[in-house]
């Protein structure tokens, strides 16, 4: 009697509007195809999401950045749903940039914790787990009761910053927050370079969100070459204004590094008059460097091609160099 052999666990991949770019590298090198969803548009601006391949029995990875607009979530969301109710095996968020995740406390009264509700909003609708790069805080995997593999920009980003063969490097945290992920860099760099990489802190005081009235250097930056590290590049007001306190300060050269490229109003208009010798980011949302020439973009098929492939075949992802 013939025994009809069945795949072990197939999967597919689906992208949103805001993660097609990276869902096709991603794809290219797993060596799949990406799968096809239908996205249909409303005249009063509702849409509806449909896969146009089965996914019955198998892992869907749905690739997609919850940035503004609210629209982008939405869609992440009507995906999950649909993959649930289409009979799939398990679905996986692929979410290269959350949003909403500097909203990730109560730090004023009467405000909402934004990254908890996201949270929420992903569970609810269906997600068995979550895969998404460099949070803006840690601590918001603790939002989820769902597995969450938080990946690290670092190893690609400290492969750049090597090749570039930086004389007297620094690295710098542009504010007294990101010291943690800053220390971080710095020390991967170190074991690369078989040497100290120190680290330098700014001071900065706000007078309201996206608008920093002082920088002050807390260190040495005299004839060095510095690396801003921070993980958004939103207005880039902090950036820019980091890089200008930096030149007057001494340094050689003021580059800047962050995980996530939101750039948002007048940030290409500042960046290119900045002191900014360039400014690197992940392709974790969609950009065109056509629109700010000093932009350097770091493609990550390669940490999240590396995450799928050992969730579909139970290994370790920390063993895969990406943590």
């Amino acid at each position: 009697m013939s025994v009809m052999l069945i795949e072990a666990n197939p999967f597919k991949i689906f992208a949103g509007t805001k993660g097609k770019a990276v869902a096709c590298r991603i794809c290219e090198y797993l060596g799949v195809e990406l799968g096809k969803v239908n996205i249909e548009h409303f005249s009063d601006g509702e849409f509806a999401v449909s896969f146009e391949d089965s996914v019955r029995g198998q892992s869907v990875f749905l690739v997609q950045s919850t940035c503004p607009t609210s629209d982008n979530l939405f869609e992440l969301l009507l995906m999950i749903d649909a993959a649930r109710r289409a009979s799939a095996y398990k679905v996986i968020a692929v979410i290269p940039y959350f949003g909403w995740a500097r909203q990730d406390r109560k730090d004023k009264p009467r405000v909402s914790i934004g990254a908890k509700l996201i949270a929420n909003m992903l569970q609810t609708a269906g997600a068995d787990r979550v895969i998404t790069l460099d949070l803006h805080a840690d601590q918001i995997q603790g939002f989820f009761d769902i597995p969450v593999d938080h990946l690290f920009g670092a190893t690609i980003f400290a492969d750049y910053i090597q090749s570039l063969n930086l004389d007297n490097l620094v690295i710098a945290s542009p504010d007294v927050g990101g010291s943690k992920r800053a220390a971080a860099f710095a020390k991967k760099l170190e074991k690369r370079l078989r040497h100290e990489v120190p680290m330098v802190i700014c001071y900065k005081q706000r007078i309201r969100a996206n608008q920093v009235s002082e920088i002050r250097v807390l260190g040495d930056i005299q004839g060095k070459n510095v690396v801003i590290i921070d993980d958004i590049a939103d207005t880039a007001g902090t950036l820019c204004k980091a890089a200008g306190v930096m030149k007057a300060a001494g340094a050689l050269s003021v580059r800047a590094v962050v995980s996530h490229g939101v750039m948002s109003g007048p940030a290409c208009e500042r960046v290119m008059e900045s002191d900014l010798e360039e400014l690197v980011f992940s392709d974790s949302l969609p950009f065109d460097t056509e629109r700010c020439p000093k932009v350097h973009v770091i493609t990550t098929e390669a940490i999240f091609g590396k995450t799928i492939k050992a969730i579909q075949n139970h290994t370790s992802i920390s063993d895969q160099n990406i943590r």
